[in-house]
C-alpha cells in the first residue's frame, strides 16, 4: 500500500470530512443552492487545483505550491467565513462575523495598488528574462547531494478556532536530493525550528537528523511535482516544451493557460534548474496567450520589480512573477485579486513568496558557507 505525504500534494482533491476540524461551521448566507455551488467550485479551484500528477498510484513529493499554501481549508468553509466580512485593500475585514474567531472581519491580507498590466514589450522583457536566465551559473547537483532552497513566504492559513487570514511574510527553507526521493523543509511558526520529512505520515513526527526511511515505494517525479533530475528530461523546444504542459495538466486549475503558467512558475520558484531549462520555461511561458507586463510588484522580502503575469479564465484572480528590474533575476511570485469578488477587495495580495537563496549542499540541514553537520 502506497503512503501519502502528510503535507498534501496542492494538486490532491480536499478531503472535506478531514479539513473540517480546521474552522467552525460557518453560518448560513442566505444563498440559493446553485449560487453555493459556483462558490464552493471556485474556491476549490482558486485553493486547491487538480492535477494529473495527482491521480496516479505512484507517491507524489510536495508541489512547491505548498510554500504559499499554509493549512488548506475546505471550499464552502471558507467561502462561509468570506461572506460574512469583505477582505479590503488595507487587509481588515468590514463585516461583523466571527467564524469561530475573536476577530470581527474577514482574512487578513496585505496591501496593494492594482495594475491592470498590459501587453506591450511583454515579448522583449520575456526575452531579456530568458537571455538572463540562460547566462546563470548553476552547480549541478551530486546524486547524494541536497538542493537548497530558503524562501519568504505568506500564506493563506488557518488554525484552531482562528479565521482565516494571510500570514505575515516569514522564512521557509527547503532541501531536497536531486531524484526528489528525499526532503525536508524547515518553517518558521510551523516546524518550531526542527525539520519537517516531506513523507512522514504523522504531522507531529519530527526528523531527528536521519535519513527518511527506505519506503519500498515507487517515486514518481512530474511536472506537478518535479525533480532536479526530472527537470533535465524536459524538452527545450518552446513548442513542444508547451504542448507536453497543456496535456499533462488538462482539467486542472483556472483554465489550460493559468494553469500551464502556474505550472511553469512553481518549476522556476521551487526547483533548482539548468540555464538551459530555465531559459527554456520562460521562452515557453511566453508562448501563452493573456500574458501581461505589470510595471511594479514587490515579492514578499519588500523587492520591487516588474512582474510577468496571467489572470485566471474568470479574471478574479493573476499570478505574478517578479523579476529584478535591472538584471531579470527571478526574485519571487505574487497572487493578487483583480475584482471584487468572493468577500475579496480587488487589489489584495492572498499570497506571496520571495526566493532568497538556492543553492547545493552537502547534507540535510547544512546552509550555503557551512560545514557539513554531522
Amino acid at each position: 500500500m502506497n503512503r501519502t505525504p502528510w503535507r498534501r500534494p496542492q494538486q490532491q482533491p480536499l478531503d472535506r470530512a478531514e479539513l473540517s476540524r480546521l474552522l467552525p461551521a460557518p453560518g448560513d448566507p442566505d444563498l440559493s443552492h446553485d449560487r453555493r455551488r459556483l462558490l464552493e467550485e471556485h474556491l476549490m479551484q482558486e485553493i486547491q487545483p487538480n492535477a494529473d500528477g495527482a491521480r496516479s498510484g505512484a507517491r507524489v513529493r510536495p508541489v512547491r505550491r505548498a510554500l504559499y499554501i499554509g493549512v488548506p481549508l475546505t471550499a464552502m468553509a471558507l467561502a462561509g467565513v468570506l461572506l460574512t466580512g469583505v477582505l479590503t485593500n488595507d487587509g481588515t475585514g468590514t463585516g461583523t462575523g466571527t467564524a469561530g474567531g475573536k476577530g470581527t472581519g474577514g482574512i487578513a491580507g496585505a496591501p496593494a495598488t492594482l495594475d491592470l498590466g498590459s501587453t506591450e514589450n511583454v515579448a522583449s522583457v520575456m526575452s531579456r528574462i530568458s537571455s538572463a536566465a540562460a547566462k546563470q551559473k548553476a552547480e549541478e547537483p551530486g546524486e547524494d547531494q541536497y538542493i537548497y532552497v530558503k524562501s519568504t513566504v505568506s500564506n493563506l492559513s488557518s488554525g484552531g478556532n482562528e479565521a482565516p487570514r494571510v500570514t505575515p511574510p516569514h522564512s521557509r527553507e527547503d532541501w531536497v536530493s536531486p531524484d526528489g526521493e528525499k526532503g525536508w523543509y524547515v518553517e518558521e511558526g510551523v516546524t518550531k525550528g526542527s525539520s519537517l520529512d516531506y513523507y512522514a505520515e504523522d504531522p507531529d513526527s519530527v526528523s531527528q537528523g536521519e535519513n527518511s526511511p527506505e519506503l519500498g515505494e515507487e517515486y514518481r517525479a512530474t511536472l506537478n511535482a518535479p525533480s532536479y533530475d526530472y527537470l533535465k528530461t524536459l524538452p527545450t523546444d518552446p513548442d513542444v516544451l508547451l504542448k507536453k504542459i497543456y496535456k499533462e495538466t488538462k482539467g486542472a486549475g483556472n483554465g489550460p493557460h493559468q494553469q500551464a503558467f502556474v505550472t511553469i512558475g512553481d518549476l522556476l520558484r521551487g526547483q533548482l534548474a539548468s540555464p538551459e531549462v530555465s531559459a527554456a520555461l520562460y521562452r515557453t511561458a511566453a508562448k501563452i496567450p493573456g500574458v501581461v507586463l505589470v510595471n511594479k510588484a514587490e515579492d514578499a522580502a519588500g523587492r520591487e520589480g516588474v512582474a510577468v503575469a496571467l489572470t485566471d479564465h474568470e479574471g478574479v484572480s493573476r499570478t505574478e512573477w517578479i523579476f529584478d528590474r535591472k538584471t531579470y533575476t527571478h526574485l519571487g511570485e505574487r497572487t493578487v485579486q483583480l475584482k471584487d469578488a468572493y468577500g475579496i477587495k480587488a487589489g489584495t495580495v492572498t499570497a506571496r513568496t520571495a526566493v532568497m537563496d538556492r543553492d547545493v549542499v552537502d547534507a540535510k540541514g547544512q546552509r550555503p558557507g557551512e560545514d557539513r553537520k554531522s
